[in-house]
């Protein structure tokens, strides 16, 4: 079995379906030998989430907690205009976004629009990961998909959600990916000098 190191895709209270705290978060990591949490609350358009100020402080949030590096984040929206729902000044303030498309803020446009949006959120810069590609709720063109993830620096995560068994929660898609004979090399998560050589961190002071 893989050794993950890292879960790059966490919700907090903040996010407004979650109920631990970041620091709640954070010990939970270090419990299962985690050394990397990305804290990534949902950008708006997800009901109950954090007003867009949020993310204006999250320098104050100690780049360590519990022995595990912290890395602050969102899960962004991908809209039916192919655009993000958080505005440029916002991203700025974090290590990295997430662009993924959500049922509450986007109507299926099929999969050549579905995955033309998508892909034009993966061009923005400060975008480093796509989040459940494989959630069936709307079709994607995954040849598509992976091309465009490698041309503009994206990850493409495996999400344990999608296999709607959360008790095994890390070890499904771990698994998952075993199975089919992924090149387990191409995980980030199982590395974490990898994940800081795939993300960048050159507009961080405090990297």
């Amino acid at each position: 079995m893989m050794n993950i190191v890292a879960d790059l895709h966490t919700h907090t209270i903040a996010s407004g379906h979650a109920y631990g705290t970041i620091r709640e978060m954070a010990f939970a990591a270090s419990e299962r030998k985690l050394s990397m949490l990305g804290i990534t609350e949902h950008a708006p358009g997800i009901p109950g989430t954090a007003d867009p100020f949020y993310y204006i402080n999250l320098r104050a949030i100690p780049r360590f907690l519990y022995g595990v590096k912290i890395l602050t984040g969102s899960e962004v929206n991908v809209l039916n205009d192919g655009s993000l729902s958080l505005p440029r000044k916002y991203l700025d303030m974090l290590d990295y976004a997430i662009a993924g498309i959500h049922v509450q803020c986007y109507e299926d446009k099929g999969i050549d629009g579905n995955t033309g949006c998508l892909i034009s959120c993966m061009r923005d810069e400060r975008v480093y990961f796509v989040s459940h590609p494989d959630d069936d709720h709307t079709p994607l063109d995954y040849v598509r998909l992976v091309k465009a993830a490698k041309e503009y620096h994206v990850a493409l995560e495996v999400n344990n959600s999608s296999f709607m068994k959360p008790e095994k929660r890390l070890n499904m898609a771990a698994g998952f990916i075993e199975e089919c004979g992924f090149d387990t090399g191409l995980v980030l998560n199982t590395d974490a000098d990898k994940i800081e050589e795939f993300i960048r961190f050159s507009h961080r002071e405090d990297k």
